[in-house]
């Protein structure tokens, strides 16, 4: 029978999926419209609530979906989703969660309705401070933010459920405060009634100042402890500061408590915090750790013809690989770089080509023909060996980790002014005796060995240019 078809559908899919997989992306869906077309094939309509859980479930699940409904229909059925028309929040029925018993998520789910623990914000709580530019369908996604970008994707979609607290970290400029936002975003476009907050973690410090001054400690519970999700930047800033490390694990526990979620951005990972209370940085690692890495060639190209287009100006491809292939540390700089190709365009009235923007970013790129930053030795040293940036300063210790990272260290000994116990702290806090065993090593095996000086010949020749 056709009539139950969607419901029989979700049955099996609750079967065949993960649990955690079904609650989260099929069962919320509304009951669907089954259309037959005489010969032809039955379309299945079925209306998604945002962008965002619309281009997941089409490249995650449809094709599951679709042989599922084919296997039971008996023919060939085909899925249809749209993007759902925003309705006015109405009560809804809650579908059962699945326990043993069958999923019935024929009961549909009424668009921008919100549960009991998600009431109307009260009128005291701040604006949640997002940048409503920032969302998913503006992050260029590459290899660099997958893990981090799916993760976030997930936290969206069921905020609370899973991944929490989420602990995204990697180096300036590579796109962890857009990450963040995009969350925000995302929940408050498919639930305009959350509370959502996105702050600096100096700007939690500075309401732990001020309500300490005027013992108003209710005001700052009041404030943080009724959130859904609560975004918070930088929080290697509360190093040192106990009275704010004493808060914050406060609103965190309350938070996780009630199921809301909580997304960190930091510039290291939870272990290689310093100076933070170890009950608090156990806490940040009790949930999902990602990195967020430097952008590979092929996304740098990417995010400068996304910029340009969002500037109304084209980018030619051979110019986009020229800047990408001299500004690798990250997409601040990136956004940098193309702002002055931009303006030098304009300004001069020439069209966009190699010879322009080499004009344009001639102070840029003498001083990177002068400097090689560690960072960027990290990073074209990760990618000659086939291992993760994150990898550098982690404290993994197998073979395929540990020599590129002590050549790393050889290199930044070589090519940059650093002293050794400065290159230490950009490999994940190690000991100045660490980086002077590798150099040595480097050194010595480099004399020995044709195949690892022709590598370190090579890494060499990609640094200088």
């Amino acid at each position: 029978m056709t009539a139950d078809l969607w419901r029989r559908g979700c049955d099996r899919l609750a079967a065949e999926l993960p649990e955690q997989q079904f609650n989260t992306w099929i069962r919320p869906l509304p009951n669907a419209d089954v259309t037959e077309h005489g010969d032809a094939a039955t379309v299945v309509s079925v209306r998604v609530p945002n962008r965002f859980k619309l281009d997941w479930i089409r490249n995650q699940y449809a094709g599951r979906i679709e042989a599922v409904l084919s296997e039971l229909a008996g023919h060939q059925v085909r899925l249809d989703l749209t993007l759902a028309q925003r309705e006015l929040p109405q009560q809804a029925a809650a579908l059962p969660a699945r326990n043993g018993s069958s999923a019935t998520p024929h009961l549909a789910i009424a668009l921008g309705a919100a549960s009991a623990t998600h009431a109307e914000p009260a009128t005291t709580l701040p604006r949640h401070r997002l940048n409503p530019s920032l969302t998913f369908d503006t992050l260029v996604p590459g290899r660099a933010n997958q893990m981090a970008r799916t993760a976030a994707l997930h936290v969206a979609g069921a905020p609370g459920v899973m991944y929490n607290p989420l602990f995204i970290y990697g180096g300036v400029g590579l796109g962890k405060t857009h990450l963040v936002h995009a969350v925000g975003n995302a929940l408050l476009a498919d639930r305009p009634g959350a509370r959502v907050l996105y702050l600096h973690a100096e700007q939690f410090i500075s309401d732990v100042v001020k309500n300490y001054q005027r013992k108003t400690f209710d005001e700052l519970k009041a404030k943080y402890h009724s959130l859904d999700l609560l975004l918070i930047d930088d929080v290697q800033f509360f190093a040192g500061k106990e009275r704010t490390q004493e808060e914050f694990f406060n609103a965190f526990e309350a938070l996780l408590a009630k199921r809301a979620h909580i997304i960190m951005t930091s510039d290291t990972y939870p272990k290689g915090l310093q100076d933070i209370d170890e009950r608090l940085t156990s806490r940040f690692d009790a949930g999902l750790t990602v990195a967020i890495e430097p952008p590979e060639l092929e996304m740098r190209v990417a995010i400068l013809m996304r910029k340009a287009e969002a500037e109304a100006t084209v980018m030619p491809e051979d110019v986009a690989f020229f800047i990408a292939k001299n500004v690798r540390a990250n997409v601040r700089e990136l956004e940098g770089a193309l702002r002055k190709v931009l303006a030098y365009s304009r300004f001069s009235h020439k069209d966009i080509n190699i010879a322009l923007a080499r004009d344009a970013l001639k102070d840029l790129l003498s001083i990177q023909n002068r400097q090689v930053g560690v960072e960027n030795i990290q990073k074209t040293v990760a990618d000659f060996y086939k291992i993760k940036v994150a990898d550098m300063y982690s404290k993994k210790r197998p073979a395929s980790i540990a020599r590129p990272r002590q050549i790393a260290m050889y290199l930044s000994k070589e090519m940059t002014q650093k002293s050794l116990p400065e290159i230490g702290e950009l490999f994940g806090g190690r000991d100045h005796t660490t980086v002077l065993h590798a150099v040595r090593k480097i050194a010595a095996e480099r004399q020995k060995n044709t195949e690892l000086n022709q590598q370190l010949h090579v890494l060499e020749q990609t640094l200088k240019g």
